[in-house]
């Protein structure tokens, strides 16, 4: 018998939100495949480096940037995401779509509904049953953040990251069936207990124990 598809999960959030020790923790919790963009794939870490490299091309047009983070996807879903979820696995993706709506919709000032077109076709109409985000004010975001290590996005001013926050909020409410916001100002066992809490209550999955598997 071919089995049941699998969940999908998607952490979002801005740089400092505590988004990837979030995704880390649930995905162990449920005995989820753990994976991330960009970079989780040979061609995604390429990409990677063109799109965060605090060297790379401070010039990048937005319009490429876009491209970029869309044919990571695109190979991430390929690779990694659709077939865990045709073996009925459940995946928790640090970031997904969502980044692309948030960072190059509302943050670079792209039109939302066109990049939706886009990410939906890079995606292969993938999506994520559910995205948590983790929200914490930018200021807090920005003090978690080493600057000198900072990459080329992190390294944006806090106003750009305002907007990020304002558009991941704005998801939400738009769309409380697929999108669910968790405060990320407390400690990480606290936040890590609600993220669990929302996603079972919407997905109704409980924890399966064992250790995560993190896709290469």
């Amino acid at each position: 018998m071919t089995p049941a598809r699998g969940r999908l999960v998607a952490l979002e959030g801005v740089d400092g939100s505590g988004k990837s020790t979030q995704a880390k923790i649930l995905a162990e919790s449920l005995g989820a495949l753990l994976t991330f963009e960009p970079g989780a794939t040979g061609l995604g870490r390429a990409l990677r480096r063109l799109l965060l490299d605090p060297t790379s091309d401070a010039a990048l047009d937005v319009r490429a940037e876009v491209l970029l983070m869309c044919a990571d996807r695109a190979q991430h879903v390929a690779r990694v995401v659709a077939p865990a979820l045709g073996a009925g696995r459940l995946v928790v993706t640090d970031r997904f779509s969502g980044s692309t709506l948030a960072y190059q919709g509302y943050g670079r000032g792209l039109v939302v509904a066109e990049l939706r077109q886009l990410t939906a076709w890079a995606s292969a109409g993938v999506e994520a049953d559910l995205t948590v985000v983790i929200d914490v004010p930018p200021k807090v975001a920005r003090r978690r953040l080493e600057r000198a290590a900072a990459d080329r996005l992190e390294r944006l001013d806090e106003h750009f990251f305002s907007r990020v926050r304002d558009g991941y909020l704005a998801l939400a409410a738009e769309d409380p069936d697929h999108w669910t916001v968790v405060d990320g100002d407390d400690d990480v066992e606290a936040v890590a207990a609600a993220v669990r809490v929302t996603v079972e209550r919407h997905l109704g999955v409980a924890p399966q124990g064992g250790l995560q598997e993190r896709c290469r």
